[in-house]
């Protein structure tokens, strides 16, 4: 007779590792908006660092309430590389744009801390497709019929 073991109790997502590295991603990228909007910089620099909150704030709105697990029909993991790749590339872009007329210390400010936003995207999508490599089926249960073969 198979005895069951109990299922091992996840850490909650802002405990680990992936969640201290998006909070903190949304943390830079409302930072460097804030500093966007007080230079009254370009709007394309608002909106792109705005897009960067709301995506952010949405997986991180996810992983919180565990809706990843419940709606099955997408692969949420590719998603959010996709996702960090995509906001890395236009924090970078937006940033440097903002870095270069150095126009106000706002503006300088916003653009470094977009920078650092970018640099936590990357990092982000590194940790999240290093756990997709490592474990791409999700976790192994080994059971009785394994052992036979």
């Amino acid at each position: 007779m198979q005895t069951l073991k109990p299922k091992p109790k996840s850490r909650p997502f802002c405990c680990s590792v992936k969640g201290h590295v998006k909070l903190l991603r949304l943390a830079l990228a409302v930072t460097s908006m804030t500093f966007f909007i007080l230079a009254q910089a370009p709007e394309p620099y608002i909106v792109v660092t705005g897009f960067e909150v709301t995506s952010t704030f949405f997986f991180i709105l996810l992983y919180i309430l565990r809706l990843d697990r419940l709606i099955r029909c997408l692969f949420w993991p590719l998603l959010d590389i996709i996702n960090s790749v995509v906001a890395a590339v236009f924090m970078i872009v937006v940033s440097v744009l903002a870095l270069i007329p150095e126009t106000t210390i706002y503006t300088v400010l916003g653009g470094v801390f977009g920078l650092a936003a970018s640099v936590f995207s990357i990092a982000d999508g590194a940790l999240i497709y290093r756990k997709l490599l490592l474990n791409p089926g999700g976790p192994y249960q080994k059971t009785d019929a394994h052992d036979k073969l």
